[in-house]
């Protein structure tokens, strides 16, 4: 027997998938192409989660995320990475101020850039781990703790980080820790022939997009709490767990790749990603419940940057990409019976 949906709900979610395909269509007047990669900054934005990108400079990274701050009513601030950022540059300090009157002197805190709703960590890995580390508490708890006092952000609160690849001169490696805080890790790709025209048509020829707001903090608060409402049934769940372990060598669920090329497995965050996602994909299909398949779209993005190869791997070039794609064609979406 079917089962029957709250029509106040199911007004919420038809409200909810015509506001994403709203936002969908004003950033693709700024960006060409990219629907992977505009849905998966998307995904992230509405399950409250942080977003990652890769690529070699010049693809339009910073451009998307500024196209969506316009897109969104939401405070934008942009951190430009560098080498001689400090932790403090990021999360404010306090500085010593005196009263006028009576010249007495005190202490007040000055705000970092980090203290806005959409934060673009803009090439995050030019900076050094020390640096990096400063955002790992406002990605995790919302909140900024310094000389005692934690200040909380404003939600919602999110970050894109956009890094180069990791070998090209100049670069740290993300902590591990800090890179187990981004909900999805988005590798972007060179456009095609056709798109790299379109850039150029829109981009040479004085031809400026009018971005139109869409959306408020409200709105996006109310669809975070939406996707977590959206049934997931614990066949479904099972299966995201086993993919999940399945990335563990030696577990139960490890398949032959990952015995051989992984050094340590994702964890219980991968899960949660692989989750929220599903219910996000289940809620854009017209769906109040999760599948497999909803599972097997957002597995690569929520998976690829928790997962660490041994010496092994490495040396023989394997991706955790390729392992990814083993685990996912090895893995049965239900569990063989004890």
């Amino acid at each position: 027997m079917a089962t029957q949906i709250d029509p106040a709900v199911e007004k919420a979610t038809q409200e909810f998938r015509s506001k994403f395909n709203r936002l969908k269509e004003e950033i693709g007047k700024a960006i060409v192409g990219q629907t992977e990669i505009v849905d998966g900054v998307l995904t992230c934005l509405f399950t409250g989660g942080h977003a990652l990108l890769e690529g070699v400079p010049g693809l339009g990274k910073t451009y998307l995320i500024r196209t969506l701050s316009e897109a969104v009513q939401l405070d934008f601030s942009r951190i430009q990475f560098t080498p001689d950022l400090m932790p403090a540059d990021i999360i404010g300090t306090n500085i010593v101020m005196e009263d006028s009157e009576t010249g007495r002197r005190h202490f007040q805190f000055q705000r970092g850039p980090i203290f806005a709703q959409i934060v673009l960590a803009d090439e995050v890995n030019r900076a050094t781990p020390k640096t990096q580390s400063a955002i790992l508490e406002a990605m995790q708890e919302k909140s900024v703790t310094v000389a005692g006092t934690t200040y909380k952000l404003k939600p919602p609160f999110f970050v894109m980080a956009t890094q180069n690849p990791i070998e090209q001169e100049g670069t740290y490696p993300l902590p591990e820790a800090q890179l187990d805080r981004f909900m999805f890790k988005i590798i972007v790709e060179y456009p095609t022939k056709d798109e790299i025209k379109t850039i150029l048509d829109r981009t040479t020829t004085g031809h400026v997009p009018k971005i139109e707001r869409v959306m408020t903090g409200d709105e996006i608060l109310g669809a975070q709490n939406l996707v977590r409402r959206v049934v997931m049934a614990p066949h479904v769940q099972d299966y995201a767990v086993r993919l999940a372990m399945a990335s563990h060598p030696g577990g139960p669920y490890a398949v032959e790749d990952t015995n051989k090329y992984v050094r340590w497995g994702v964890s219980p965050r991968a899960a949660q990603a692989l989750t929220l996602g599903a219910k996000l994909y289940a809620l854009l299909d017209g769906r109040f419940n999760a599948s497999f398949s909803d599972i097997r779209k957002v597995y690569l993005p929520a998976m690829r940057h928790r997962m660490l190869l041994n010496f092994e791997g490495e040396a023989e070039g394997v991706t955790t990409d390729d392992v990814l794609r083993q685990i996912l064609e090895k893995t049965p979406t239900m569990a063989e019976a004890a």
